[in-house]
């Protein structure tokens, strides 16, 4: 077996990007995605890179099954079995205003109603110790409920479960005992054993509302392989960046929210290394929405918590900003002005050059009327583009607007660009990143056409193609490591800290993640553990997360003021000040598995057969330029522009002035003439 294959899931196409271990050369291609039943689009993707599937080693994948049960609203129905008295948290939640000054703003609206919110007797102070026993009569009245009234899963989120479990763990096995294994059981500690009441609660209850989804998707597709004779175990990504096997994924759904566009921010990671940089901006540029993540000093930007669709959640999670805009985007009038998204075209019937009978204009639309794509050669060969219907898309909004069709066609493209480059300003300048430093690494079926555009308009002087940038995101899936997360609540003062005591609990740690690498079949050889604290000064409510060198270092002499030190270093860099004399508090210990597995080449292949380069006019900055359009696989040298680069999954646009090459690894490096 020698073939490494990784496969990203979209709304539309199903990417697959195949390393051979053998040859060192890697491949990708794309299937339709199949609605009804995902698996069949994985399988007929499969056939277009490996001729014999048992060949297969090891095969991952990203999923949005979870996201979009979320995004749909189309989740599982949800019990919630709370604490004594605690009915009313989730239905609470907190009061801040996201949005300060908007003044229809509202909070979400819960996942579970009041009304399918249940109490369980019992309570345990702050310091997890026992001052009431757990009620397991209320836990088998819920579990009646649950069973009566047909709920798919039941969260519980007990008071202080993150000090002591024992309540919730007790919990969990009657309902168990009760349900079998018709009714997902989620235990809030299992999830997120971590303070903060509304968010442990959000963080479960997001995992049973998502959670049914996953489990049958991944059990589906489990058992096609075996129908099939394969028996390479399946991967999934997790939101944090790494990877865990599908038992494993059943069992925290929750851990693959984000499974998809994490993806192409770990290939960003891995482009970095083989260029040598240490920072990145990551830009995702698809049909219907724009990922932005960031990559620095050369590891993705993870947070130990993060919202999603307004509910907080209590996981590490590459930090993704993302905005409804895309190659679908409809352009609109209102008030007499140019609007771009975030209303998409979608698949169907998607935009009007698509010719399946839309008729708005879209930001893909607006490029082709422009000349910035090969009509013949879209997406590799798999569509013909109607240019004719472009074009009358577009004067049909420029009539409406009183434009000149052609500038109008810019001004959906620069407004587009506009708005991308705002959130990517979101992600940096907003946190005190200057983007200026970074280089833009440009994927997804339209990110490497608008790449050198958003750079310009954030003074970014380089664009990073990779090969394959429409796939790139299932690339990235294999350049990434199994990846366990471990937690343990440590509240301590500076003055009560008792450092080889806290060191005893990172060994505690440490043991458990090696654990869990081996369950999930990573040699011993390539396991690495990586620790953290999270910290505050005395009096703040929220924390920063500072890294350690090992388990050790927190016994050792010195520890207090060289962590002390790290903190305020580190929060001068997220809020732009620090006040060093001040006490500092302890709040969490966070431990890192790490499961390595052997790293892919860069992703070149062998050149396909040349097709001869020919010219076309293309509008620039309302001018018209002769434009050679060229196959990637037949870049040799520089390049200057003006020129439409074409591959298999995406389009590049190199605009006058702009200089590209093609390094070693096979990335089209782009300078921007600023």
């Amino acid at each position: 077996m020698s073939y490494r294959v990784a496969m990203d899931i979209g709304g539309t196409f199903t990417d697959v990007v195949c390393y051979d271990e053998r040859s060192g050369t890697v491949t990708a291609s794309k299937a339709p995605t199949t609605p009804g039943d995902l698996a069949e689009g994985v399988f007929a993707a499969l056939g277009r890179v490996v001729e014999d599937p048992a060949e297969i080693s090891f095969f991952v994948h990203g999923t949005t099954q979870g996201l979009n049960a979320l995004l749909e609203r189309k989740g599982a129905r949800v019990l919630l079995l709370a604490g004594q008295g605690g009915r009313d948290v989730y239905q609470i939640a907190r009061g801040n205003r996201d949005r300060m000054f908007d003044l229809r703003y509202r909070k979400p609206a819960p996942l579970v109603p009041r009304q399918d919110v249940m109490e369980a007797g019992g309570r345990l102070d702050y310091l997890g110790r026992e001052l009431q026993p757990l009620d397991e009569e209320s836990v088998r009245a819920a579990a009646r409920r649950a069973r009566e009234e047909g709920f798919d899963a039941v969260a519980v989120c007990l008071l202080f479960s993150y000090a002591n479990p024992a309540h919730e763990l007790r919990a969990g096995e009657i309902l168990r005992a009760e349900l079998g294994d018709d009714v997902l059981v989620v235990l809030s500690h299992e999830v997120a054993r971590e303070w903060r009441e509304y968010e442990r609660t959000s963080s479960a209850v997001l995992e049973a509302y998502t959670g049914p989804v996953v489990r049958r998707y991944l059990a589906r597709i489990e058992r096609r392989f075996a129908e099939r004779g394969l028996a390479v175990p399946v991967h999934v990504m997790q939101s944090s960046g790494g990877l865990v096997n599908a038992s494993y994924a059943m069992r925290r759904p929750l851990q693959t929210l984000l499974s998809g566009p994490v993806g192409g921010t770990m290939g960003g990671v891995a482009a970095a290394r083989f260029m040598d940089r240490e920072n990145a901006i990551c830009i995702d540029m698809g049909g219907t929405s724009f990922d932005v993540s960031l990559v620095v000093n050369g590891r993705p930007d993870v947070s130990a918590e993060a919202r999603i669709e307004g509910y907080p959640v209590l996981m590490p999670i590459v930090n993704l900003h993302t905005i409804g805009a895309g190659g679908g985007s409809i352009a609109y009038a209102e008030a007499g002005a140019l609007r771009v998204g975030p209303e998409s075209a979608g698949a169907l019937p998607g935009p009007a050059c698509y010719g399946r009978g839309g008729t708005r204009a879209t930001v893909t639309d607006a490029n082709v009327a422009l000349g910035r794509v090969d009509p013949a050669w879209f997406a590799g060969g798999l569509m013909t583009l109607d240019v004719e219907a472009a074009g009358t898309a577009v004067a049909t909004l420029a009539d409406e607007l009183d434009m000149d069709p052609l500038l109008l066609a810019e001004g959906i493209c620069d407004v587009a660009n506009a708005k991308m480059a705002q959130a990517i300003r979101t992600l940096t300048v907003e946190h005190g990143i200057e983007p200026r430093e970074f280089a833009l690494v440009a994927f997804g079926g339209a990110g490497a056409m608008h790449a050198v555009f958003i750079a310009r308009e954030l003074g970014i002087s380089e664009v990073v193609v990779p090969r394959f940038p429409g796939a790139f995101s299932a690339w990235g899936m294999l350049e990434a490591d199994v990846r366990r997360d471990l937690t343990h609540p440590y509240f301590r003062s500076q003055d009560t800290l008792d450092g080889p005591d806290m060191s005893r609990n990172f060994v505690i740690l440490e043991e458990d993640a090696l654990a869990a690498l081996s369950a999930q079949g990573v040699p011993e050889e390539r396991h690495r553990v990586e620790h953290a604290v999270d910290m505050r000064y005395e009096g703040q409510d929220y924390t920063l997360t500072i890294p350690l060198r090992d388990a050790a270092e927190p016994a050792e002499p010195g520890f207090l003021e060289t962590i002390a030190a790290r903190y305020a270093e580190a929060h001068t860099g997220r809020y732009g000040h620090a006040t060093p004399e001040a006490p500092v508090e302890f709040v969490m210990l966070r431990s890192t598995g790490l499961g390595s597995f052997p790293r892919t080449a860069a992703a070149t292949q062998e050149a396909p057969e040349e097709r001869a380069a020919y010219v076309r006019d293309v509008i620039f900055d309302g001018a018209v330029h002769s434009t050679p359009v060229l196959r990637r696989s037949s870049l040799d040298g520089e390049l200057t522009g003006p020129a439409i680069v074409v591959e298999e999954t995406a389009t590049t646009v190199i605009p006058p002035g702009c200089m590209a090459t093609v390094d070693p690894n096979g990335f089209l490096i782009v300078k921007v003439n600023l």
